[in-house]
């Protein structure tokens, strides 16, 4: 019987033996080892051995990032006023020696190095600027917190702040200046609108105006070139009337020239001449009831013989 305990005993020994002397590092993740209290080495993943009751694994470090909140914090800006702010932090432990000796808890020391940082950033800039830069806020938080975090092991890959909050006067008033600034944006643009309206109908009535003027130019143009075409015409016509009417009565004479020239032609002349004399008067009788007569009116005879001397004449101008 005692040698079945001492048997289990012996065992159970080299089960922790093995433990103390066998160590497998998973993937991502470093051991710090110290021999008799004094930093030793560093394991990377893999199966190790140390030296059981002499060696012991410190302190263990996973190289993955580290996501930590920032936990929120009261911060002043620049125009004094009191803005709430939480945010996220991202870390990489790059040193496991450092990270295991240079400061007893590094994440806990990036937190309080960026909310100081946070703090300082917003302290520079207007409250209007916090909505509007984070970017560059994260920016800011990112470079002191690493600087500070290098003699640490730790590399701050970045920091986002999650939210600001307002006192609620702030939003208020914020809200009021927003209404205000939308409610101004309404009336110019209906401002903006009813000027344009108004400047595309005076263009209208313009070009309509322009239009209804060269219509009328148009017009009155058309009717004196239709003015000037039938004064023309009619000119012509009257030119034209009246060139007929000279031929004609050129013509005339000259067959009553030549009607003269033959046998008979004078008497025939003669008592035609004296039948339109006689006519003439006869008509003027009729037409009125006083009458002037001339003096040799019973001389019909030379009056017919002057007439006839013109024929003459007439006969004897070349055509």
């Amino acid at each position: 019987m005692a040698g079945l305990i001492i048997s289990a005993l012996i065992a159970l020994g080299v089960v922790i033996l093995l433990f103390m002397v066998i160590r497998i590092v998973p993937q991502r993740q470093v051991y710090v080892v110290e021999r008799l209290g004094k930093y030793q080495t560093s394991l990377e993943a893999g199966l190790h051995f140390l030296m059981p009751f002499i060696d012991r694994v410190a302190y263990k470090h996973s190289q993955k990032e580290i996501v930590r909140d920032v936990p929120r914090q009261s911060c002043i800006t620049k125009d004094n006023i009191e803005v709430s702010i939480d945010g996220v932090m991202y870390l990489q432990v790059i040193d496991p020696k450092s990270a295991s000796y240079g400061v007893d808890d590094y994440v806990m020391a990036a937190q309080q190095l960026a909310q100081t940082t946070l703090r300082s950033v917003i302290g520079k800039i207007d409250l209007d600027k916090t909505f509007e830069e984070r970017g560059e806020i994260n920016m800011e938080v990112v470079k002191a917190v690493d600087e500070a975090a290098q003699p640490w092991g730790v590399k701050v890959l970045r920091y986002e702040v999650a939210d600001i909050n307002l006192p609620v006067s702030i939003k208020d008033a914020m809200e009021k200046q927003v209404r205000a600034e939308r409610e101004r944006r309404a009336v110019v643009a209906e401002s903006e609108g009813e000027r344009q309206a108004a400047i595309n109908r005076s263009e209208g009535d313009r070009q309509a105006a322009i239009n209804r003027s060269e219509g009328e130019k148009q017009e009155m143009i058309n009717i004196s070139e239709g003015e000037k075409m039938k004064q023309i015409n009619e000119a012509e016509g009257r030119a034209r009337q009246i060139e007929l009417i000279a031929t004609a009565t050129a013509e005339g004479l000259r067959q009553v020239a030549g009607a003269v020239k033959e046998d008979g032609g004078e008497e025939a002349v003669s008592l035609r001449i004296a039948e339109q004399y006689v006519s003439a008067f006869e008509k003027v009788a009729k037409e009125s009831t006083t009458l002037l007569l001339p003096q040799g009116l019973s001389d019909i005879g030379g009056a017919v013989a002057g007439l006839q001397k013109v024929l003459k004449t007439v006969e004897k101008t070349p055509a």
